[in-house]
């Protein structure tokens, strides 16, 4: 005996709970035996199990696969870990890897590059990064000391930048003034940027942090 299965907006069909727990593989291109009857049509939609469930609730959430790649592409575009170069005999420093790639999923052509408010690092993003600044700059009356003095670090701070066709950075007197970046420079990810510091100067302020956080815990 055929059977309709009923489903609503948020809903579709999925394999059943049972095939999980025994940890098999998920079939692919399996159909659902689904009714023929035209007036089954009310409340009942005909559905192909070609992948996995593409929207399904749990006590009240629902989730689909666009929210979890949406999700996963922000886990995965985050800039992460560090990692020290050294700057060739033409001033330039390579990016790591990592980090180009992160630039590359977010479309990233052109860096911002601003000197930090509280480290001697020299903060790198996207053009996303100085309109989120501007913002909170628009939102103050403009002739105010907090919009003049954010605009001073923002702007009078800043500069565009570019990487190379190879993937590196030219280490500017605008950079080395600010940071004391000599021969060597530490690439530190900040989620959402990334940095450039001495390297010295970044095992230092890493110590730091690390030992406030450890007398805080005490």
């Amino acid at each position: 005996m055929r059977r309709a299965f009923p489903i609503d907006a948020h809903t579709v069909p999925c394999y059943p709970i049972l095939a999980l727990r025994q940890g098999n593989q998920l079939p692919i291109l399996r159909k659902a035996k689904m009714s023929s009857d035209p007036e089954a049509s009310g409340g009942f939609m005909p559905v192909r199990l070609a992948t996995p469930c593409l929207s399904f609730r749990v006590k009240g959430a629902s989730f689909s696969p666009g929210l979890f790649r949406e999700r996963m592409f922000r886990v995965m575009s985050r800039f992460l870990s560090s990692a020290t170069n050294r700057i060739d005999s033409k001033g330039r420093v390579s990016v790591p890897a990592a980090f180009r790639s992160v630039l590359a999923q977010r479309n990233i052509q052109e860096l911002y590059c601003f000197q930090d408010f509280v480290f001697p690092a020299i903060s790198i993003g996207g053009s996303d990064l100085l309109e989120r600044f501007e913002r909170q700059i628009a939102a103050e009356d403009p002739f105010s000391p907090e919009a003049n003095a954010m605009s001073l670090l923002i702007h009078g701070g800043g500069v565009f930048m570019k990487l190379d066709a190879e993937g590196r950075l030219m280490v500017t007197d605008f950079i080395r003034d600010f940071t004391g970046i000599s021969d060597e420079v530490t690439f530190v990810g900040r989620a959402d940027h990334f940095q450039l510091w001495q390297p010295n100067a970044f095992q230092a302020a890493q110590m730091q942090a690390r030992g406030e956080r450890a007398g805080k815990r005490s």
